[in-house]
């Protein structure tokens, strides 16, 4: 059963462009199917939402308050490092997790835990580890598309006791 839902940024939640601003701010695009499934799906499901992203964004930043994501870590370049430090703390199994990523900075994560999953537009290398490739891509429903994916999952794995 997947308790903790790991999401990359830039290609997963967003599309991967990042636009800069006047004054240097990065500005980025942020589907709101994807936000109401963080929002409203995953707090009823008894799944924990958690970024870790290579990036710091202050925009990520409300982004995440906007959605009570309390778990954010920004600026992580070595992911799998912190995801089992997080596991540990949490109490959490690998396979009590799942994680949505699209690059190759993802895969050590992804083959860490219980269940991968990557937007349509993910790099080869990620739609080859994924158990699911969701048919949208990242900064387009993605995310959403894996949460119902994740709780169904989870509703199959509760009938089946």
């Amino acid at each position: 059963m997947i308790r903790l839902l790991v999401m990359d940024v830039d290609g997963t939640l967003t599309d991967g462009r990042i636009l800069i601003g006047p004054d240097g701010e990065a500005l980025k695009a942020f589907d709101a199917k994807d936000g109401y499934g963080i929002k409203h799906l995953l707090p009823d499901s008894g799944i924990e939402p958690m970024i870790i992203t290579g990036r710091r964004s202050r925009i990520l930043e409300r982004r995440a308050r906007e959605l009570g994501i309390t778990a954010l870590h920004q600026g992580v370049h070595d992911k799998l490092p912190l995801l089992n430090r997080l596991l540990r703390e949490r109490g959490l199994a690998p396979d009590e997790t799942a994680y949505i990523g699209d690059d190759l900075n993802d895969l050590e994560a992804m083959r860490a835990v219980g269940v991968a999953g990557c937007p349509a537009d993910a790099v080869r290398g990620v739609i080859d580890i994924a158990d699911h490739v969701c048919i949208h891509e990242g900064g387009r429903g993605a995310v959403r598309e894996f949460i119902e994916y994740l709780i169904a999952r989870n509703d199959g794995l509760q009938c089946a006791k």
